[in-house]
């Protein structure tokens, strides 16, 4: 996340919202309480109606079909424009729980909040790619130690039957799995590292003997 935030309080007029929009080149703004809690966000969608109904009225129509944004058409301060509750993301939250708040709430910046609701940062769509730029030695290393590590102990290592190796992201499992039950929990467990593009299998098939399979009896000829 970015620790430099930019915000503003309730009372902020149209004309600095969207000036400092532009001036950091950003598209939403947290806005803040008193005590610096995050009690909405104005984003360049919330001001838009001010400018699209600047010279006309809305049409009956609209006025049932978009009342929150028609609402905002007369709006003059931050606390009047703002969506709220704003949708934020605690500062604990892994990547991926962020990404998902972001996709359901269709917001391009989540407020990154503290247990008290206080801001201490902002997320962007950009900060949940950077981490696709990991170093693959990374990722293998840490699918390595998450993974084959606890699933298949007697069998994980560089020169051991299942092996692990990464190239542009994509992990492939390598070598002999003898328990196959377990290759869906390694993809799931895999993809949950941050950085996994994808997730593929390269295995060999055991022996009869090694999946522990009865002899088969019968004549001999």
């Amino acid at each position: 996340m970015t620790h430099t935030v930019v915000a503003i309080g309730r009372d902020a007029p149209f004309k600095q919202i969207v000036a400092t929009l532009e001036q950091w080149r950003i598209s939403a703004l947290p806005v803040l309480d008193g005590e610096g809690r995050v009690v909405g966000v104005v984003s360049e969608a919330d001001l838009l109606p001010k400018e699209e109904y600047r010279g006309a009225q809305p049409s009956r129509l609209e006025a049932l079909r978009r009342p929150a944004e028609l609402a905002r058409v007369g709006a003059v301060t931050a606390g009047e424009l703002m969506t709220s509750p704003a949708v934020c993301v605690h500062a604990r939250a892994t990547l991926a729980e962020a990404a998902r708040i972001m996709a359901r709430g269709r917001v391009k910046r989540l407020p990154v909040v503290d247990l008290q609701g206080l801001l201490v940062g902002v997320v962007s769509r950009g900060d949940l790619l950077k981490v696709f730029l990991r170093p693959d030695e990374d990722i293998a290393a840490e699918v390595r130690r998450e993974v084959l590590d606890p699933l298949f102990p007697a069998e994980a290592g560089q020169d051991g039957p299942v092996v692990v190796s990464v190239a542009d992201g994509v992990v492939v499992f390598g070598g002999r799995i003898r328990d196959t039950s377990l290759v869906p929990v390694a993809a799931r467990l895999a993809r949950a590292v941050e950085g996994v593009v994808d997730v593929t299998f390269d295995l060999d098939r055991p022996p009869v003997a090694d999946r522990h399979l009865p002899p088969v009896v019968g004549p001999m000829f």
